[in-house]
């Protein structure tokens, strides 16, 4: 007997496969992961590198070409995050109504033609509004890609697959800066500056990925037309929803807005992920211009280069942590502890930065370890899918609300606490990330409360007991389609829907 890939005893080892899995399910998780994540990793990837891209131009000669002085790296900040506050929601409501495989490449195309245009802006104002329009096209992309994830996987199965996609985040950052000390040996050909050839690349490398999505990227379960998998696929894909207690699509209506508005985990988790989500921020811009600015002062060609390779090691590290939190939280079969553990480390490192008066060594630990802390960070979005599992569209619209506010933080910080004008030393920055790190830690336990609650009171188990019932009317209808009566497995799975959809 061959060896079978499918029944690895290693990927058992590391909870990739559960023991218990049977070989034909493996085999379709192995394709699922190669349709979803697949492209979802390399569009988002694409589309932190020309989001980033900015950033690494900026201190690689934008600044001074194109008089970027003062705040306007923050405004520039702010128009970006603006159009992708308005248009959050919006977007997800239209990816349960629109073919996902679709809709997500074809945005992806248009920041794509969006980035390009960076690249031959001549002034602040022009700049101005290539920023407005990538955010716009590119909102669909990670919000509408985290929908799609977690409408697929079971619960076991969302912390690694949530990590592997949040990773693409920290990648796409880490290699702009590699990207720009590349673009660098460009400088002056065909009469452009470095930076300027950064946001050409990015364009050549963002645009042949929409078409992996347009080939290979399914819907939801419950509408899927992918030719990649098989009716019996997709049915087992349908199965094991059920089984977990993930309510199948229930349609768009104007009910939705009131399931939205009295969900307790849509507000509870807008705050704690909002606070969550906040706290490492100093690993992000502030260490770069900690970097520019106290470290390698003299922007010289090599200092340059250095800033941009040691700017990426807060966003290596933080790969490393989001798988570690990842197979520990699946293991576990919690995402609380983790969110706990990496709080208090946030909160010593934030303390760290507002005393600043400390050795170089101790900053550079202090932002390196924040950037360790992103790793949990996924692990918020795999316990709002769980929370939620009972309504499909009330979950795909609160992630967006959720992540809506990830994009407000991200426009009013820069603005407010972390205004470029303060660099390298943001006090009023610092003082925000301890006070919000405190805040953050005490509000883990409300979640948890409310969850446990809820599972002790009753609360949405009709449902759940009424998927799952579901489940299994599914499991028998495949046992008569395997017998070969195919006929009454029609009729029957028709009527079961009927049921369903009605109780519900």
């Amino acid at each position: 007997m061959g060896y079978d890939y499918y029944m690895n005893p290693f990927a058992e080892w590391i909870g990739w496969f559960p023991k218990h899995m049977p070989r034909e399910e493996r085999v379709l998780v192995n394709k699922l992961d190669f349709l979803i994540l697949v492209f979802a990793c390399a569009s988002t990837w694409a589309n932190n590198l020309d989001v980033n891209a900015i950033y690494n131009a900026y201190v690689s000669g934008m600044q001074d070409d194109l008089n970027l002085y003062g705040n306007r790296l923050s405004y520039l900040n702010a128009v970006y995050w603006a159009a992708t506050i308005v248009f959050q929601v919006p977007s997800n409501a239209l990816l349960t109504v629109l073919p996902a495989e679709y809709f997500i490449p074809a945005c992806e195309i248009m920041w794509g033609m969006f980035t390009l245009g960076t690249a031959f802006v001549k002034n602040y104002n022009q700049l101005l509004v290539m920023r407005f329009f990538v955010g716009v096209t590119s909102t669909p992309c990670w919000i509408g890609n985290v929908h799609i994830i977690n409408s697929w996987y079971r619960k076991q199965e969302l912390g690694k697959r949530n990590a592997i996609y949040y990773n693409t985040y920290p990648l796409g950052s880490m290699f702009t800066g590699y990207l720009q000390n590349a673009c660098m040996t460009l400088d002056g050909v065909g009469g452009l500056q470095g930076w300027r050839w950064l946001f050409i690349i990015c364009t050549i490398i963002t645009i042949p990925i929409s078409c992996i999505g347009m080939i290979f990227y399914p819907n939801v379960p419950d509408n899927c037309k992918s030719r990649w998998l098989t009716p019996a696929e997709k049915e087992l894909a349908q199965k094991r929803l059920l089984e977990e207690g993930f309510e199948p699509s229930k349609g768009m209506n104007w009910g939705i807005l009131k399931r939205v508005l009295t969900s307790w985990p849509t507000w509870v988790f807008f705050i704690l992920a909002n606070l969550y989500w906040q706290t490492p921020y100093p690993s992000t811009t502030p260490y770069l211009l900690w970097l520019n600015d106290v470290v390698y002062p003299n922007q010289t060609v090599s200092d340059i280069n250095m800033v941009n390779n040691l700017s990426t090691i807060s966003y290596a590290i933080s790969i490393v942590s989001a798988m570690f939190f990842a197979f520990y939280s699946d293991w576990r079969g919690n995402r609380w502890d983790s969110l706990l553990m990496a709080g208090v480390v946030v909160l010593a490192c934030n303390i760290i930065l507002l005393v600043y008066h400390v050795p170089n060594g101790a900053m550079f630990f202090a932002f390196i370890a924040l950037g360790f802390c992103n790793g949990p960070i996924n692990l918020v979005i795999a316990w709002i899918a769980e929370c939620l599992a009972y309504d499909l569209e009330v979950r795909s619209i609160s992630l967006a609300v959720v992540n809506m506010g990830y994009c407000i933080f991200a426009l009013a910080i820069p603005l407010t606490a972390f205004q470029t004008k303060d660099q390298p030393r943001f006090y009023a920055g610092y003082i925000w990330s301890v006070c919000i790190s405190v805040v953050e830690l005490l509000m883990i336990p409300v979640p948890l409360y409310l969850e446990r609650r809820d599972r002790r009171l009753g609360i949405h188990q009709a449902e759940t007991d009424l998927i799952i019932a579901s489940a299994a009317g599914l499991d028998e209808i495949s046992k008569e389609v395997a017998a070969g009566d195919e006929s009454i497995s029609s009729n029957e799975k028709k009527d079961l829907d009927v049921k369903v959809h009605a109780l519900s």
